[in-house]
């Protein structure tokens, strides 16, 4: 399979703002990021790839930081391969214990999770990952029906279910992250675990104890309504994928209206994770 890599080169930028950018490059169908310095190198299939769309993207930018870009036409990568010269094995507040099928197991934390992500989002080392863990390990959620959506890796179920979660959803709508969460879910022995690829309307017709969401600010505004729909009375709500202002502002206003609460915020960086329950 042929790709298309972008080098994408930056005279000064934050480290935020090239995490943000490469949110929103993932949300039109790159799926593989390398650093290299002054910037990053980024993959996407062919047959996918649109320079008007990135064009779109970086006009998103255009106020924060000038960017260069290269494009040039490649024969697929072993992309396994290049993440495994960089996976470390991740710690989760002394209590769960993430590592690759490569790396030997820890008995000695109480939650351990093996992770494959190929090409998708979710290994626990993002920032946003680490916080949203953290709110489910300081959750009770034994018994719960729980809602992860944007899954990536569905490390986040897979945490879920191995504190006892009676049953759980899966959704991404990448067919990489699909794959990823099914594969990862049997790696883990989690057998109580329904994936689907797709967006809000793949959300089932059924009710929710909690609901995870790590997205993007947008993307989590847009789905706020469906949410509100399929989450129990009392039950919580746990956002992840955006900044503390202007972003958590605007979703605590998409949120009041159906009845969601704000509850309290983590911040790890620039970036937020928040808590909500319903009424």
């Amino acid at each position: 399979m042929k790709y298309i890599q972008v080098t994408f080169r930056f005279n000064t930028i934050e480290e935020y703002q090239q995490d943000l950018l490469i949110a929103e490059l993932g949300d039109i169908g790159f799926n593989t990021f390398e650093e290299v310095d002054g910037g990053f190198l980024a993959f996407i299939d062919l047959n996918t790839f649109s320079e008007d769309q990135l064009k779109n993207v970086l006009k998103q930018f255009e106020d924060d930081f000038e960017c260069n870009y290269a494009i040039s036409e490649i024969e697929g990568k072993n992309w396994n391969e290049e993440w495994e010269k960089n996976f470390e094995p991740l710690i989760i507040n002394d209590q769960c214990y993430v590592r690759a099928t490569f790396h030997d197991a820890q008995p000695a934390y109480p939650y351990e999770i093996v992770i494959d992500p190929k090409m998708a989002f979710g290994t626990g080392h993002h920032q946003t990952t680490t916080m949203m863990m953290q709110y489910i390990l300081e959750t009770e959620v034994k018994g719960k029906e729980i809602l992860d959506m944007g899954c990536g890796t569905a490390i986040l179920a897979i945490l879920a279910a191995k504190k006892g979660a009676s049953s759980l959803v899966a959704i991404d709508n990448d067919e990489v992250c699909y794959e990823s969460s099914v594969e990862n879910a049997a790696l883990n022995g989690v057998t109580n675990m329904e994936a689907f690829c797709g967006g809000k309307e793949a959300i089932p017709s059924k009710e929710f104890d909690i609901i995870l969401a790590n997205i993007n600010r947008n993307i989590l505004i847009d789905q706020i309504p469906v949410y509100a729909t399929v989450l129990k009375s009392g039950g919580q709500i746990f956002f992840s994928g955006f900044y503390e202002s202007p972003d958590l502002d605007m979703i605590k206003a998409t949120c009041l209206p159906f009845g969601i609460k704000y509850v309290n915020h983590k911040k790890i960086g620039e970036w937020v994770a928040a808590s909500f329950i319903k009424d």
